[in-house]
Protein backbone atom coordinates (compact mmCIF):
# COMPACT_ATOMS: atom_id res chain seq x y z
CA UNK A 1 0.00 0.00 0.00
CA UNK A 2 3.13 2.68 0.85
CA UNK A 3 4.35 2.26 -2.86
CA UNK A 4 0.91 2.49 -4.31
CA UNK A 5 0.81 6.17 -2.57
CA UNK A 6 4.20 6.76 -3.38
CA UNK A 7 3.55 6.31 -6.91
CA UNK A 8 -0.25 8.37 -6.81
CA UNK A 9 2.28 11.49 -4.84
CA UNK A 10 5.02 11.38 -7.31
CA UNK A 11 2.51 11.15 -10.55
CA UNK A 12 2.01 14.30 -12.60
CA UNK A 13 -2.23 13.52 -11.76
CA UNK A 14 -4.89 11.41 -10.34
CA UNK A 15 -8.52 11.02 -10.65
CA UNK A 16 -11.08 11.39 -8.14
CA UNK A 17 -14.43 10.50 -8.20
CA UNK A 18 -16.63 13.38 -7.77
CA UNK A 19 -19.17 11.09 -5.94
CA UNK A 20 -17.22 9.57 -3.20
CA UNK A 21 -14.59 11.61 -3.08
CA UNK A 22 -12.10 8.33 -3.82
CA UNK A 23 -9.00 9.19 -5.37
CA UNK A 24 -7.94 6.71 -7.99
CA UNK A 25 -4.63 6.13 -10.13
CA UNK A 26 -4.79 6.43 -13.76
CA UNK A 27 -5.28 2.61 -15.60
CA UNK A 28 -7.22 4.86 -18.55
CA UNK A 29 -9.82 4.30 -15.87
CA UNK A 30 -13.05 5.96 -16.89
CA UNK A 31 -15.56 4.86 -14.01
CA UNK A 32 -15.12 5.06 -10.37
CA UNK A 33 -14.13 1.46 -9.12
CA UNK A 34 -17.00 1.74 -6.40
CA UNK A 35 -19.74 1.58 -9.57
CA UNK A 36 -20.74 5.50 -8.47
CA UNK A 37 -22.52 7.50 -11.50
CA UNK A 38 -20.23 9.99 -11.51
CA UNK A 39 -17.53 11.27 -13.72
CA UNK A 40 -13.72 11.30 -12.41
CA UNK A 41 -11.96 14.13 -12.89
CA UNK A 42 -8.30 15.14 -12.96
CA UNK A 43 -6.45 16.62 -10.48
CA UNK A 44 -3.22 17.86 -11.60
CA UNK A 45 -0.45 18.38 -8.76
CA UNK A 46 0.88 21.68 -10.76
CA UNK A 47 -1.59 24.45 -9.68
CA UNK A 48 -0.93 27.30 -11.56
CA UNK A 49 -0.84 26.42 -15.60
CA UNK A 50 2.41 27.16 -17.34
CA UNK A 51 2.16 28.05 -20.92
CA UNK A 52 4.67 26.83 -23.32
CA UNK A 53 5.21 27.82 -26.67
CA UNK A 54 5.83 25.87 -30.43
CA UNK A 55 4.35 23.11 -29.03
CA UNK A 56 0.72 23.37 -30.12
CA UNK A 57 -1.87 22.26 -27.79
CA UNK A 58 0.82 20.67 -25.89
CA UNK A 59 1.86 24.10 -24.60
CA UNK A 60 -0.39 23.46 -21.55
CA UNK A 61 0.49 19.95 -21.21
CA UNK A 62 1.07 20.24 -17.44
CA UNK A 63 -2.90 20.42 -17.48
CA UNK A 64 -3.26 17.18 -19.97
CA UNK A 65 -3.14 13.74 -18.77
CA UNK A 66 -0.24 12.64 -20.75
CA UNK A 67 3.36 12.17 -20.46
CA UNK A 68 4.32 12.71 -24.34
CA UNK A 69 3.85 15.62 -26.59
CA UNK A 70 3.32 15.26 -30.44
CA UNK A 71 4.92 17.63 -32.80
CA UNK A 72 1.36 19.40 -34.26
CA UNK A 73 0.47 22.84 -34.52
CA UNK A 74 -3.23 21.87 -33.65
CA UNK A 75 -3.93 24.86 -31.36
CA UNK A 76 -7.19 27.24 -30.78
CA UNK A 77 -6.50 30.62 -30.98
CA UNK A 78 -8.58 33.55 -28.84
CA UNK A 79 -9.05 36.86 -30.66
CA UNK A 80 -11.10 40.19 -29.49
CA UNK A 81 -13.52 40.67 -32.16
CA UNK A 82 -14.08 43.82 -33.89
CA UNK A 83 -16.31 43.77 -36.93
CA UNK A 84 -18.93 41.40 -35.38
CA UNK A 85 -18.46 42.61 -32.15
CA UNK A 86 -19.25 46.06 -33.44
CA UNK A 87 -21.89 44.66 -35.69
CA UNK A 88 -24.00 43.54 -32.01
CA UNK A 89 -22.79 46.64 -30.16
CA UNK A 90 -20.85 44.59 -27.59
CA UNK A 91 -16.89 46.36 -26.69
CA UNK A 92 -15.88 43.29 -24.99
CA UNK A 93 -17.02 39.95 -27.26
CA UNK A 94 -13.80 37.26 -27.46
CA UNK A 95 -14.06 34.22 -29.52
CA UNK A 96 -12.18 31.60 -29.47
CA UNK A 97 -11.91 29.94 -33.14
CA UNK A 98 -11.31 25.83 -33.60
CA UNK A 99 -11.15 25.01 -37.30
CA UNK A 100 -8.58 26.28 -40.33
CA UNK A 101 -8.03 30.31 -40.78
CA UNK A 102 -4.25 30.62 -41.43
CA UNK A 103 -4.55 34.22 -41.36
CA UNK A 104 -5.05 33.75 -37.50
CA UNK A 105 -2.82 31.05 -36.95
CA UNK A 106 -5.24 28.21 -36.98
CA UNK A 107 -4.29 25.38 -38.54
CA UNK A 108 -6.72 22.25 -37.51
CA UNK A 109 -7.79 20.28 -40.45
CA UNK A 110 -10.52 18.65 -39.22
CA UNK A 111 -12.05 22.19 -39.33
CA UNK A 112 -13.53 21.16 -35.31
CA UNK A 113 -12.26 21.46 -31.93
CA UNK A 114 -12.39 17.65 -31.83
CA UNK A 115 -8.95 17.50 -32.36
CA UNK A 116 -8.40 18.89 -29.31
CA UNK A 117 -10.11 15.66 -27.92
CA UNK A 118 -8.08 13.45 -30.26
CA UNK A 119 -4.53 14.02 -29.47
CA UNK A 120 -4.64 13.10 -26.01
CA UNK A 121 -7.03 10.84 -25.78
CA UNK A 122 -5.07 8.20 -28.12
CA UNK A 123 -1.90 9.51 -26.00
CA UNK A 124 -3.70 8.72 -23.00
CA UNK A 125 -4.76 5.01 -24.42
CA UNK A 126 -1.01 4.54 -25.60
CA UNK A 127 0.39 5.70 -21.93
CA UNK A 128 -2.35 3.50 -19.99
CA UNK A 129 -3.82 0.81 -21.81
CA UNK A 130 -0.64 -0.30 -23.71
CA UNK A 131 -1.36 -2.58 -26.94
CA UNK A 132 -5.58 -1.64 -26.96
CA UNK A 133 -7.00 -0.47 -29.56
CA UNK A 134 -9.41 2.48 -29.27
CA UNK A 135 -13.17 2.01 -30.30
CA UNK A 136 -14.88 5.55 -31.59
CA UNK A 137 -18.16 6.49 -32.04
CA UNK A 138 -19.62 9.74 -33.27
CA UNK A 139 -21.95 11.54 -35.60
CA UNK A 140 -18.91 12.22 -37.74
CA UNK A 141 -16.63 14.89 -36.45
CA UNK A 142 -15.18 13.38 -33.56
CA UNK A 143 -14.63 10.19 -35.89
CA UNK A 144 -13.09 12.43 -38.69
CA UNK A 145 -10.41 13.97 -35.78
CA UNK A 146 -9.41 10.81 -34.67
CA UNK A 147 -8.72 9.28 -37.93
CA UNK A 148 -6.81 12.62 -38.89
CA UNK A 149 -4.23 11.90 -35.74
CA UNK A 150 -4.46 7.88 -36.20
CA UNK A 151 -3.17 9.49 -40.20
CA UNK A 152 -0.77 10.96 -38.90
CA UNK A 153 0.91 8.93 -36.59
CA UNK A 154 -0.14 5.08 -37.16
CA UNK A 155 -1.99 4.64 -33.66
CA UNK A 156 -4.88 2.17 -34.81
CA UNK A 157 -8.76 3.59 -33.98
CA UNK A 158 -11.79 1.30 -34.95
CA UNK A 159 -13.86 4.92 -35.52
CA UNK A 160 -18.02 3.71 -35.96
CA UNK A 161 -20.33 6.42 -37.49
CA UNK A 162 -24.21 6.48 -38.92
CA UNK A 163 -24.08 5.72 -42.66
CA UNK A 164 -25.60 9.12 -43.24
CA UNK A 165 -22.88 10.67 -42.25
CA UNK A 166 -20.03 8.89 -43.72
CA UNK A 167 -19.45 12.06 -46.09
CA UNK A 168 -18.03 13.67 -42.98
CA UNK A 169 -15.07 11.22 -42.32
CA UNK A 170 -12.14 12.07 -44.85
CA UNK A 171 -9.01 13.54 -43.90
CA UNK A 172 -5.92 15.61 -45.16
CA UNK A 173 -4.05 12.60 -45.30
CA UNK A 174 -3.46 10.65 -48.53
CA UNK A 175 -5.33 7.00 -48.36
CA UNK A 176 -2.25 4.95 -47.94
CA UNK A 177 -1.87 7.11 -44.18
CA UNK A 178 -5.15 5.44 -43.57
CA UNK A 179 -3.73 2.04 -42.87
CA UNK A 180 -4.39 2.53 -39.19
CA UNK A 181 -8.16 3.37 -39.34
CA UNK A 182 -11.19 0.52 -39.24
CA UNK A 183 -14.01 2.14 -40.16
CA UNK A 184 -17.30 1.14 -39.63
CA UNK A 185 -21.14 2.33 -40.75
CA UNK A 186 -23.88 1.65 -39.33
CA UNK A 187 -27.34 1.63 -40.62
CA UNK A 188 -29.08 3.97 -37.68
CA UNK A 189 -27.98 7.23 -36.12
CA UNK A 190 -25.58 8.12 -33.91
CA UNK A 191 -27.24 6.48 -30.86
CA UNK A 192 -27.09 3.13 -32.72
CA UNK A 193 -22.93 3.96 -32.99
CA UNK A 194 -22.73 4.52 -29.78
CA UNK A 195 -24.20 0.91 -28.89
CA UNK A 196 -22.24 -0.75 -31.85
CA UNK A 197 -19.38 0.38 -30.24
CA UNK A 198 -20.00 -0.60 -26.59
CA UNK A 199 -20.63 -4.28 -27.88
CA UNK A 200 -17.65 -4.77 -29.82
CA UNK A 201 -15.35 -2.84 -27.14
CA UNK A 202 -16.79 -4.18 -23.98
CA UNK A 203 -18.06 -7.86 -24.73
CA UNK A 204 -18.26 -10.57 -27.11
CA UNK A 205 -14.06 -9.09 -28.04
CA UNK A 206 -13.10 -8.61 -25.51
CA UNK A 207 -10.18 -11.52 -25.76
CA UNK A 208 -9.67 -10.44 -29.16
CA UNK A 209 -5.77 -11.21 -29.98
CA UNK A 210 -3.82 -10.91 -33.12
CA UNK A 211 -0.43 -9.92 -34.71
CA UNK A 212 0.54 -6.71 -35.17
CA UNK A 213 4.30 -5.65 -36.75
CA UNK A 214 5.16 -9.50 -36.77
CA UNK A 215 4.50 -9.42 -32.88
CA UNK A 216 1.53 -10.42 -30.90
CA UNK A 217 -1.22 -7.74 -29.43
CA UNK A 218 -1.15 -8.08 -25.83
CA UNK A 219 -4.81 -7.22 -25.11
CA UNK A 220 -7.41 -6.12 -27.57
CA UNK A 221 -10.23 -3.43 -28.18
CA UNK A 222 -11.13 -0.68 -25.65
CA UNK A 223 -14.01 1.62 -25.25
CA UNK A 224 -12.67 4.99 -25.42
CA UNK A 225 -14.88 6.50 -23.21
CA UNK A 226 -17.06 10.00 -24.23
CA UNK A 227 -17.82 12.29 -21.34
CA UNK A 228 -16.24 10.03 -19.00
CA UNK A 229 -12.84 10.29 -20.65
CA UNK A 230 -10.31 12.79 -18.84
CA UNK A 231 -8.05 13.54 -22.10
CA UNK A 232 -11.25 14.17 -24.12
CA UNK A 233 -12.27 16.58 -21.23
CA UNK A 234 -8.88 18.13 -20.49
CA UNK A 235 -8.00 18.18 -24.39
CA UNK A 236 -11.23 20.51 -25.18
CA UNK A 237 -10.13 22.60 -21.96
CA UNK A 238 -6.85 24.10 -24.29
CA UNK A 239 -9.46 26.42 -25.34
CA UNK A 240 -10.41 27.91 -22.36
CA UNK A 241 -6.66 28.23 -20.91
CA UNK A 242 -5.50 29.86 -24.43
CA UNK A 243 -8.68 32.05 -24.00
CA UNK A 244 -7.29 33.26 -20.47
CA UNK A 245 -4.17 33.50 -21.09
CA UNK A 246 -4.71 36.29 -24.14
CA UNK A 247 -7.66 37.69 -22.39
CA UNK A 248 -5.65 37.86 -18.72
CA UNK A 249 -9.62 37.73 -16.96
CA UNK A 250 -12.00 35.30 -16.89
CA UNK A 251 -15.11 36.21 -18.94
CA UNK A 252 -18.23 36.86 -17.71
CA UNK A 253 -20.51 34.62 -20.01
CA UNK A 254 -19.26 31.64 -21.79
CA UNK A 255 -21.06 30.57 -25.02
CA UNK A 256 -21.29 27.45 -26.47
CA UNK A 257 -22.92 25.07 -28.76
CA UNK A 258 -23.36 21.42 -27.41
CA UNK A 259 -25.20 17.40 -28.03
CA UNK A 260 -23.68 15.91 -25.30
CA UNK A 261 -22.34 18.93 -23.34
CA UNK A 262 -18.77 17.03 -22.86
CA UNK A 263 -17.49 20.38 -23.98
CA UNK A 264 -19.29 22.47 -21.68
CA UNK A 265 -18.59 20.47 -18.59
CA UNK A 266 -14.57 20.70 -19.98
CA UNK A 267 -14.37 24.46 -19.65
CA UNK A 268 -16.44 24.76 -16.28
CA UNK A 269 -13.79 22.21 -15.33
CA UNK A 270 -10.98 24.38 -17.12
CA UNK A 271 -13.23 27.68 -15.09
CA UNK A 272 -12.44 25.98 -11.71
CA UNK A 273 -8.77 24.86 -11.92
CA UNK A 274 -8.12 28.83 -13.29
CA UNK A 275 -9.75 30.08 -10.37
CA UNK A 276 -7.68 28.13 -8.13
CA UNK A 277 -4.63 29.45 -9.99
CA UNK A 278 -6.25 32.97 -8.90
CA UNK A 279 -4.15 34.67 -11.69
CA UNK A 280 -7.35 35.12 -13.98
CA UNK A 281 -10.01 36.01 -11.30
CA UNK A 282 -12.11 34.57 -9.23
CA UNK A 283 -15.93 35.00 -10.60
CA UNK A 284 -17.24 31.43 -12.05
CA UNK A 285 -18.39 32.69 -15.73
CA UNK A 286 -22.10 31.77 -16.54
CA UNK A 287 -22.47 29.19 -18.64
CA UNK A 288 -24.47 29.38 -21.73
CA UNK A 289 -25.19 26.48 -23.79
CA UNK A 290 -27.40 25.61 -26.83
CA UNK A 291 -29.11 22.72 -28.53
CA UNK A 292 -30.30 22.89 -32.45
CA UNK A 293 -34.27 22.49 -32.18
CA UNK A 294 -36.34 20.42 -32.79
CA UNK A 295 -34.02 18.04 -30.99
CA UNK A 296 -32.79 19.83 -27.67
CA UNK A 297 -33.80 17.77 -24.94
CA UNK A 298 -31.57 19.46 -22.67
CA UNK A 299 -33.26 22.75 -23.36
CA UNK A 300 -36.51 21.17 -22.72
CA UNK A 301 -35.87 18.70 -18.93
CA UNK A 302 -33.71 22.34 -17.91
CA UNK A 303 -36.74 24.72 -18.87
CA UNK A 304 -38.87 21.98 -17.15
CA UNK A 305 -36.75 22.58 -14.09
CA UNK A 306 -35.67 18.77 -13.77
CA UNK A 307 -32.17 17.56 -12.75
CA UNK A 308 -33.24 13.99 -15.43
CA UNK A 309 -33.93 14.17 -19.23
CA UNK A 310 -37.31 11.94 -19.60
CA UNK A 311 -37.58 10.38 -23.14
CA UNK A 312 -41.26 10.78 -23.58
CA UNK A 313 -41.37 14.50 -22.61
CA UNK A 314 -38.01 15.69 -23.92
CA UNK A 315 -37.19 13.20 -27.21
CA UNK A 316 -40.96 13.33 -28.65
CA UNK A 317 -40.49 11.59 -31.91
CA UNK A 318 -36.47 12.13 -31.79
CA UNK A 319 -36.38 10.07 -35.65
CA UNK A 320 -37.71 12.73 -37.47
CA UNK A 321 -36.60 15.49 -34.97
CA UNK A 322 -32.99 14.47 -35.73
CA UNK A 323 -33.40 14.68 -39.18
CA UNK A 324 -34.76 18.57 -39.29
CA UNK A 325 -31.67 19.40 -37.58
CA UNK A 326 -29.43 21.74 -39.27
CA UNK A 327 -26.38 20.85 -36.80
CA UNK A 328 -27.52 17.04 -36.56
CA UNK A 329 -23.64 16.53 -35.06
CA UNK A 330 -25.53 17.70 -31.87
CA UNK A 331 -28.13 14.94 -31.89
CA UNK A 332 -27.24 12.82 -28.49
CA UNK A 333 -30.02 10.86 -27.20
CA UNK A 334 -27.87 9.91 -24.50
CA UNK A 335 -26.65 13.22 -22.83
CA UNK A 336 -24.37 13.57 -19.77
CA UNK A 337 -27.22 15.29 -17.81
CA UNK A 338 -27.47 13.94 -14.72
CA UNK A 339 -24.63 12.30 -13.90
CA UNK A 340 -22.89 14.11 -11.07
CA UNK A 341 -19.96 16.57 -12.39
CA UNK A 342 -22.46 16.60 -15.30
CA UNK A 343 -24.33 19.49 -17.37
CA UNK A 344 -27.24 19.59 -14.77
CA UNK A 345 -24.42 20.17 -12.32
CA UNK A 346 -22.56 22.13 -14.12
CA UNK A 347 -26.00 25.04 -14.79
CA UNK A 348 -26.41 25.28 -11.37
CA UNK A 349 -23.10 25.60 -10.26
CA UNK A 350 -22.55 28.42 -12.68
CA UNK A 351 -26.32 30.23 -12.91
CA UNK A 352 -26.21 29.12 -16.65
CA UNK A 353 -29.11 29.19 -18.58
CA UNK A 354 -30.09 27.16 -22.05
CA UNK A 355 -31.35 28.25 -25.31
CA UNK A 356 -33.06 26.32 -28.18
CA UNK A 357 -32.15 27.50 -31.61
CA UNK A 358 -34.08 27.51 -34.70
CA UNK A 359 -32.55 26.10 -38.17
CA UNK A 360 -33.11 29.85 -39.29
CA UNK A 361 -31.66 31.17 -36.54
CA UNK A 362 -28.55 29.25 -37.43
CA UNK A 363 -28.26 30.29 -40.85
CA UNK A 364 -28.85 33.89 -40.30
CA UNK A 365 -25.75 33.77 -37.54
CA UNK A 366 -23.89 31.71 -39.75
CA UNK A 367 -24.48 34.19 -42.41
CA UNK A 368 -23.99 37.23 -40.10
CA UNK A 369 -20.58 35.95 -38.68
CA UNK A 370 -19.30 35.01 -41.69
CA UNK A 371 -19.98 38.72 -43.49
CA UNK A 372 -18.26 40.38 -40.75
CA UNK A 373 -15.47 38.06 -39.62
CA UNK A 374 -14.73 36.24 -42.87
CA UNK A 375 -14.75 32.79 -42.17
CA UNK A 376 -17.47 30.52 -42.65
CA UNK A 377 -18.84 28.07 -39.49
CA UNK A 378 -19.21 24.87 -38.91
CA UNK A 379 -22.93 24.15 -38.15
CA UNK A 380 -22.91 23.17 -34.66
CA UNK A 381 -20.92 26.96 -34.45
CA UNK A 382 -23.55 28.93 -36.09
CA UNK A 383 -26.01 27.26 -32.86
CA UNK A 384 -23.67 28.81 -30.31
CA UNK A 385 -23.52 32.36 -32.62
CA UNK A 386 -27.05 32.54 -32.77
CA UNK A 387 -27.80 32.04 -28.95
CA UNK A 388 -25.82 34.98 -28.04
CA UNK A 389 -27.73 37.08 -30.42
CA UNK A 390 -30.52 35.90 -28.60
CA UNK A 391 -29.44 36.36 -25.62
CA UNK A 392 -28.67 39.88 -26.23
CA UNK A 393 -32.10 40.73 -27.98
CA UNK A 394 -33.28 39.24 -24.61
CA UNK A 395 -31.36 41.91 -22.72
CA UNK A 396 -29.64 38.77 -20.52
CA UNK A 397 -26.40 40.01 -21.35
CA UNK A 398 -25.24 43.08 -21.25
CA UNK A 399 -23.27 45.53 -23.94
CA UNK A 400 -20.30 45.86 -21.85
CA UNK A 401 -20.03 42.03 -20.28
CA UNK A 402 -16.98 40.48 -21.24
CA UNK A 403 -17.83 37.60 -23.46
CA UNK A 404 -16.46 34.69 -24.38
CA UNK A 405 -17.61 32.99 -27.43
CA UNK A 406 -16.52 29.48 -28.35
CA UNK A 407 -16.47 28.88 -32.38
CA UNK A 408 -16.03 25.16 -32.19
CA UNK A 409 -15.45 24.75 -36.01
CA UNK A 410 -14.91 26.25 -39.28
CA UNK A 411 -12.83 26.91 -42.12
CA UNK A 412 -14.25 24.15 -44.51
CA UNK A 413 -13.85 26.90 -47.50
CA UNK A 414 -10.32 27.60 -46.89
CA UNK A 415 -9.31 24.39 -46.47
CA UNK A 416 -10.45 22.70 -49.54
CA UNK A 417 -8.76 25.52 -51.34
CA UNK A 418 -5.52 24.16 -50.12
CA UNK A 419 -5.67 20.78 -49.47
CA UNK A 420 -6.82 17.66 -50.87
CA UNK A 421 -9.65 15.98 -48.83
CA UNK A 422 -9.55 12.44 -49.09
CA UNK A 423 -12.53 10.70 -48.30
CA UNK A 424 -11.83 7.55 -45.89
CA UNK A 425 -13.11 4.16 -47.61
CA UNK A 426 -15.06 2.12 -44.38
CA UNK A 427 -13.93 -1.38 -43.76
CA UNK A 428 -17.70 -2.68 -42.70
CA UNK A 429 -21.27 -1.68 -42.80
CA UNK A 430 -23.82 -2.92 -40.45
CA UNK A 431 -27.40 -2.70 -41.57
CA UNK A 432 -30.37 -1.73 -39.73
CA UNK A 433 -31.31 -5.84 -39.20
CA UNK A 434 -28.45 -6.22 -37.57
CA UNK A 435 -28.35 -3.80 -35.27
CA UNK A 436 -29.86 -6.01 -32.46
CA UNK A 437 -27.89 -8.85 -33.01
CA UNK A 438 -24.50 -8.14 -34.54
CA UNK A 439 -22.53 -10.50 -36.89
CA UNK A 440 -19.40 -10.62 -34.40
CA UNK A 441 -17.87 -13.51 -35.78
CA UNK A 442 -17.53 -11.32 -39.23
CA UNK A 443 -16.37 -8.31 -37.23
CA UNK A 444 -13.89 -10.38 -35.19
CA UNK A 445 -12.12 -12.11 -38.67
CA UNK A 446 -12.16 -8.71 -40.21
CA UNK A 447 -10.49 -6.60 -36.76
CA UNK A 448 -8.09 -9.28 -36.96
CA UNK A 449 -6.60 -9.24 -40.56
CA UNK A 450 -6.80 -5.24 -39.59
CA UNK A 451 -4.37 -5.80 -37.07
CA UNK A 452 -2.18 -8.58 -38.67
CA UNK A 453 -1.54 -5.76 -41.49
CA UNK A 454 -0.37 -2.70 -39.27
Amino acid sequence: MKNVKCKMQNAKYHLRCLECGNIIPDRYTNTCPEGHDSLLRTVYNRKRIRRLSGRGMFNYIDWLPVEEMLPVNTNPITYKSEEFGKELGLENLYVSFSGYWPEKGVFMKTCTFKELEALPTLLRAKERAGEEILVVASAGNTSRAFAEVSSLTGMPVVAIVPRSCIYRMWTTMEPENHASIFLITVDGDYSDAIATSKEIANKPLQGFRGQRGGAPLIGGLIEEGGVRNVARRDGMGVVELEAAFFMKVLPDYYFQAVGSGTGAIAAWETFIRLIEDERFGRKMPRMVISQNLPFAPMVSAWQDGRAEIIADKDMRNADDAIKEMYADVLSTRNPPYSIKGGVYDMLMNTNGKVYGITNEECKEAEKLFESEEGIDLDPAASVAVASLIKALEEGYVKKKATILLNVTGGGYKRLKKEFAMYKIEERMEIKSNSLGQLPLDEIERELKEFVQAL
